[in-house]
């Protein structure tokens, strides 16, 4: 039996833009021709479209499958096996995709209840990492201090926010003077700073104890992206981040639990 190119076109669903694709790349050429000169495939042909097809519907490249059939001893299976390996890791970074992205959009729900002109005239530079906020979601959406800080922020208004950029500005003002100026870290005076930043979140956010601002600390120097929301990139030094950490786990040794209301 011999078949046209429309008839190949409609039993394989393919274009006939694809099949002469397939022709000029070698990769399958009509056997037989028409008296008229038309192409035409024959069984063989169909089979060896077959196997195209299945290799092009889990993704190789064409030079592949043009490897793979053109030598009848190629292994095909540890084409297939490595092929299943990168589909493997495809679908576990696609999932990972489809959760980050629903849970992002639950990020957007950050309660800065602000217009985007808003949240400019309020945080300036000191900007929103969606992809920090994202992972910080991920990962702390269950605890009962995270839930509270969204919630809390939440009922921020403008004007809060105003406030809380304003301390927080005065408050880096003072800690870049001190760092400038050789302060030790654990000094009483860059521990001050460090319990200042600690009140700042308990005040606005959510209750901080000592240890959980050991974390935050750590956190500014494991990820720049969580240091830019404490200290934005044009008011950073090298070093700082550290210093700061240093200054508040010196702060936790110095304070009993008590203190840490």
């Amino acid at each position: 039996m011999s078949y046209s190119v429309g008839q190949v076109s409609g039993f394989a669903g393919i274009t006939v833009r694809t099949l002469h694709h397939y022709d000029k790349a070698g990769l399958l050429s009509p056997s037989d021709r028409s008296p008229a000169g038309y192409r035409l495939y024959s069984d063989a042909d169909l089979s060896r479209l077959q196997q195209i097809l299945f290799y092009r519907e889990l993704g190789f490249p064409l030079d592949e499958i043009a490897t793979i059939l053109a030598d009848p001893q190629a292994n095909a299976l540890d084409h297939l096996r490595a092929r299943h390996r990168l589909l493997n890791d495809q679908i576990s970074k696609l999932q990972r995709l489809v959760e980050v992205a629903e849970q992002a959009m639950e990020v957007q729900r950050t309660g800065v209840e602000l217009s985007p002109e808003e949240r400019f005239e309020v945080f300036g530079e000191v900007t929103f990492d969606l992809t920090y906020a994202t992972q910080a979601h991920l990962k702390w959406q269950h605890r009962e201090s995270y839930q509270r800080s969204m919630a809390r922020a939440a009922e921020h208004s403008k004007e809060d926010w105003a406030k809380i950029m304003a301390e927080a500005a005065d408050w880096r003002r003072r800690l870049t003077t001190a760092f400038d100026a050789g302060e030790p870290a654990d000094g009483e005076r860059a521990m001050d700073l460090a319990e200042e930043h600690r009140q700042h979140i308990a005040r606005w956010f959510t209750p901080c104890p000592t240890d959980v601002h050991g974390r935050i600390a750590d956190g500014f120097v494991t990820d720049p992206r969580a240091f830019a929301l404490t200290v934005p990139p044009t008011e950073q030094r090298p070093g700082l981040a550290p210093y700061l950490r240093t200054a508040v786990h010196a702060n936790a040794v110095r304070r009993s639990p008590a203190d840490d209301a």
